[in-house]
């Protein structure tokens, strides 16, 4: 479980319109880590769930079964347990098969169309696993195929919020995590302070 340095808000104590938002991380991911620390700073998740998400994420120019094929991807790639519990759901919901989740590893599977190959190809040049990442003119040329330069745009922002943030709570300790996380948790280290 997430052990973060940051102040946790119980949930008693959190603004209103952010208990809800605890009530649903406990229903659909089962910790809430990421809310409580929010309390701290409640205009900061607004501005990711109501500007991000809403906004961008669930509006924009490329439909929601896209990006949610896309966030599925990077959170599985990235190992975050807390992302996958609830973006699994989330994808399911909006149209990814449970049999295209399974295949995530394998973008060349018969499961994906030339469309959903390149969007997982971008995917995996945005990942923080890969510090070599680029679109080079033959992934470009996937893409463009498919989505106009606009459309591409949006995406890539989408996939760098998203990978942004998903160091942000790694980082920070905010969820738990898989095995197969890039970043670590460090070795905790034993400080003795005498005193003076």
């Amino acid at each position: 479980m997430p052990d973060p340095h940051l102040k946790k808000i119980p949930r008693s104590e959190l603004p209103e319109d952010l208990q809800p938002l605890w009530d649903a991380a406990m229903r659909d991911r089962d910790e809430a880590t990421l809310i409580e620390v929010a309390g701290n700073a409640p205009e900061v998740l607004d501005w990711y769930y109501n500007s991000f998400y809403a906004r961008m994420f669930h509006g924009g120019r490329v439909e929601i079964r896209i990006k949610q094929l896309a966030r599925m991807k990077l959170s599985t790639m990235h190992g975050c347990a807390f992302c996958n519990r609830g973006n699994s759901k989330a994808a399911l919901e909006d149209g990814v098969s449970q049999e295209q989740l399974d295949a995530l590893f394998d973008p060349d599977s018969a499961l994906f169309d030339d469309r959903e190959r390149a969007v997982l190809r971008l995917c995996e040049e945005m990942t923080l696993a890969n510090m070599d990442g680029y679109m080079d003119r033959h992934l470009y040329a996937a893409l463009s195929d498919h989505f106009d330069d606009g459309e591409i745009f949006e995406l890539g922002v989408c996939f760098a919020v998203l990978v942004g943030m998903a160091k942000f709570l790694f980082v920070f300790d905010l969820v738990s995590r898989e095995d197969n996380c890039p970043i670590s948790l460090p070795a905790q280290v034993s400080v003795s302070v005498s005193a003076e």
